[in-house]
């Protein structure tokens, strides 16, 4: 059984910063891509940013290049993601997610955590 706790969530002025992290329990999980996605109020829920645990390969949504950064700490089995310049439009639950498919985890992972919310006040 796959768990991701993600926290960090908050509120933050616009131009600050946040760092998520997702903790990742019940696998070994170095065949495994992470990713987050995010889901604004009435919007449906979009791919933000993925990493592999074995080869530093990120990937990122394009309205978030340049801001954001995933990064992974393999011993504490944590996946980060680091949130600088941050926009009204970047209010939503934020949800942490892993997939063994590299083409998978930018669209339709297998195990999802519970979210955590982002509210960007302007």
């Amino acid at each position: 059984q796959v768990q991701l706790v993600e926290s960090g969530g908050g509120l933050v002025q616009a131009g600050g910063s946040l760092r998520l992290s997702c903790a990742a329990s019940g696998r070994p999980f170095s065949t495994y891509y992470m990713g987050w996605f995010r889901q604004a109020p009435g919007k449906e829920r979009e791919f933000v940013a993925a990493i592999s645990w074995s080869v530093h390969r990120p990937r990122y949504a394009d309205f978030v290049k340049g801001r954001f950064t995933i990064s992974r700490d393999s011993a504490k089995n944590t996946v980060y993601l680091q949130m600088n310049s941050l926009k009204p439009e970047d209010t939503a639950d934020y949800y942490c997610a892993a997939d063994q498919d590299l083409d998978v985890i930018t669209t339709t992972p297998s195990h999802w955590g519970q979210g955590t919310p982002v509210t960007v006040s302007s």
